[in-house]
């Protein structure tokens, strides 16, 4: 029994290797680094097969009970296949768009082009992105599942989260350093671009302020589990309490979390910062929901310090009024995402229903592009609309079941089980996905492999939060 118990264990903290490294090059969004996290969840997955067949392993019962969200997982990787596949002449002839006789203002050669990729005998009008998307999408999927499959304890619970706080902490940093000192260094490369922000290893501050808010969220989630519960009688009790947190081991979280607040500040990303307090205090009005008749008020100060500590005291010192300075100076005139969304809308008229292939936006894109649109956007700054146009509403429908089914399983954790590590893990996953989702509203976190990646993690640690341990408890009511 101990032996089968510990059989995947090295696979575990291969897992957790996997997942801290994610980040550092340059948050995997490189052809190399993409690979080497393909390659590297293939193998787990092959060698926790491996242990399956020889009986050395079990399926967990989160596993188990998330089988609607395998097929879902499966249909979206089957669609995204037959956007690969060669259509019948017939079926070309129905998705090829209407008319084309509106775009008069679109290069001739533009025109050209989408005539003959839209008339191609392929859904995807870039079958080559196509692919490589669907090779990143399977490497997800399998991640979730090993998610899933792995952690399967309370201590792999922790581990988890703590692993997560020491790579954000990590990360908040070095870019900080990098940005106060004035060595403004990238991952091995010196950085041109976002000057005075910090962007840890990542390129684009935006995707290291959403690895923080998913970092912020597992550490809060962590401290939440370490708290005491218990109703205190009086304030001498509770002053008590509150003395033993500040002595304990927690107060380490708690400076890891301040760390990380400021360099989420010092990113200067507007909806970074914005998405992880609306996150904090949408999540802390559920708990308070959710909790029922169970105490509340250690939960509550906690964020409530976090609020008021951080965003007052921590971010007044590092910059926190130059995040505020760029959301009020923000114009429409000055940003050129609007332009962006609007010529998408063309584009998406054209392509509603199946999309125009996974991972193709770079490509497709400048054939509906105005001439006031300057620069080169690989990603539409929006990652619902990105996958809209990509993959049409099939694929949104699939993908946008499987988030909301997820959200709602971590908030019926919260409300639902007795375990404070249980209902820990529920509020960070809860909080982690609220935070990327807003943030998700006017930037790409999710075409970034560390951002998405871990996302998968959240998504997957809903469904452990809700069911692990559920096929003991099972057990042991039947028995009693």
């Amino acid at each position: 029994m101990n032996q089968t118990k510990h059989a995947d264990e090295g696979l575990f903290y291969g897992f957790l290797a996997l997942l801290y490294w994610l980040p550092l090059p340059l948050g995997s969004n490189r052809g190399f680094a993409i690979m080497i996290f393909v390659l590297a969840v293939c193998l787990l997955t092959l060698l926790w097969l491996i242990l399956f067949w020889k009986n050395r392993v079990h399926i967990p019962s989160a596993f188990r009970h998330s089988w609607p969200l395998q097929i879902l997982l499966f249909l979206f990787l089957g669609y995204i296949f037959t956007q690969l596949l060669p259509l019948p002449p017939s079926w070309v002839a129905v998705l090829s768009p209407k008319s084309i006789a509106h775009w008069n203002s679109i290069h001739i050669f533009q025109q050209a082009r989408f005539q003959q990729a839209r008339t191609s005998a392929y859904l995807s009008l870039s079958p080559d992105d196509t692919l490589w998307f669907l090779l990143k999408s399977v490497s997800y999927v399998l991640f979730f599942n090993l998610t899933l499959l792995l952690v399967r304890s309370h201590s792999r619970i922790r581990l988890l989260l703590l692993t997560l706080v020491i790579s954000g902490t990590l990360q908040a940093i070095y870019g900080s350093l990098m940005v106060l000192s004035g060595m403004e260094f990238g991952f091995f490369v010196k950085k041109v671009a976002y000057l005075g922000s910090a962007t840890g290893t990542f390129v684009n501050r935006n995707h290291l302020a959403g690895y923080l808010e998913m970092c912020l969220a597992a550490g809060i989630g962590l401290l939440i589990m370490s708290l005491d519960q218990h109703n205190s009688t009086n304030w001498r009790q509770r002053f008590a309490n509150l003395v033993r947190l500040l002595l304990s081991p927690k107060i380490k979280i708690r400076v890891a979390l301040a760390f990380m607040v400021i360099g989420l500040v010092i990113t200067h990303s507007r909806m970074g910062n914005s998405a992880f307090f609306i996150s904090l205090i949408v999540t802390g009005i559920l708990w308070m929901l959710l909790s029922g008749q169970r105490p509340g008020k250690p939960v509550l100060l906690l964020l409530a310090s976090l609020f008021v500590v951080d965003l007052f005291i921590v971010g007044s010192w590092f910059g926190v009024d130059k995040v505020v300075q760029r959301i009020e100076n923000t114009r429409a005139s000055d940003e050129t995402r609007d332009e962006v969304v609007r010529d998408s809308m063309v584009y998406t008229q054209n392509f509603r229903l199946t999309g125009s292939g996974g991972g193709t936006f770079a490509s497709v894109y400048p054939i509906f592009r105005q001439a006031d649109v300057k620069g080169f956007y690989d990603h539409a700054h929006n990652d619902y609309l990105e996958f809209l146009l990509e993959t049409g509403i099939i694929g949104v429908a699939l993908l946008g079941i499987f988030t909301a089914s997820s959200v709602l399983a971590a908030l019926l954790a919260i409300r639902k089980r007795h375990s404070t590590v249980m209902r820990g893990t529920g509020f960070a996953a809860t909080m982690g996905l609220i935070a990327i989702l807003i943030h998700s509203l006017v930037d790409f976190n999710l075409q970034i492999p560390a951002n998405a990646a871990l996302f998968m993690v959240f998504l997957a640690l809903s469904w452990i939060a809700l069911f692990l341990g559920h096929h003991q408890r099972l057990q042991k009511s039947s028995t009693s």
